[in-house]
């Protein structure tokens, strides 16, 4: 016949167990938060699988100018005709026809005789007409007279393929700005073209409140 232990005995058993029982649990969760540290890039040699994306994100979409973009005047050769223009950028053209060149975007300045100042009438009839016989997928979007510093032009607006990249053979849907000037028989055409989707008011604004006749 077995003879029951007393309650005391009995109680400090179980409170024994218990104190096993919760040691065990903390070990088996210390091993599983090292484990997990490590898998997670800690100091072990696996690295971050949490680390910075490698492909970086643009400060600026593809043909914006930058906002600290600097400017420079620019005198035509054999005229008074002065326009600021990117600093940097690549000048091809020569004499009275000249274009800058960066990446997606250009200005071209084309300073030329004429007999009488451009209306809107005449740049529909005679220069929209011009563009669409030597522009790639031609779009007009709008001819209107503006105000700049030099005085009143006349705005071209349309959309047009660029050429082919000389590398990848792409090519991109421009958004064109062309303002027409005139002065004392001397006519500025000053086009202003760059990816439809960048953001380049203010530069343009730059651009063409800078004209000087």
């Amino acid at each position: 016949m077995n003879t029951p232990l007393p309650r005391t005995t009995t109680r400090r058993r179980l409170a024994a167990g218990l104190s096993i029982l919760a040691l065990g649990t903390a070990v088996l969760a210390g091993c599983g938060a090292g484990s997990s540290a490590g898998a997670s890039g800690g100091s072990g040699s696996g690295g971050s699988a949490s680390g910075p994306d490698p492909v970086a994100t643009e400060v600026n979409p593809p043909g914006d100018i930058p906002d600290n973009q600097a400017f420079v005047a620019y005198q035509v050769p054999g005229s008074s005709v002065s326009v600021k223009v990117p600093e940097g950028w690549s000048q091809s053209g020569s004499g009275q026809d000249t274009t800058f060149t960066d990446k997606l975007n250009s200005v071209e300045i084309a300073v030329s005789s004429a007999a009488s100042a451009p209306t809107v009438d005449s740049v529909k009839s005679s220069d929209v007409a011009s563009l669409k016989s030597s522009t790639s997928n031609f779009e007009l979007r709008k001819v209107e007279t503006v105000t700049r510093k030099a005085g009143d032009a006349v705005l071209l607006t349309y959309k047009a393929d660029s050429k082919p990249d000389l590398v990848t053979n792409k090519v991109v849907r421009d958004a064109v700005e062309r303002y027409t000037f005139y002065r004392n028989g001397t006519r500025v055409d000053l086009t202003l073209s760059g990816p439809e989707n960048a953001d380049n008011v203010d530069p343009w604004r730059i651009v063409s409140d800078s004209v000087t006749l």
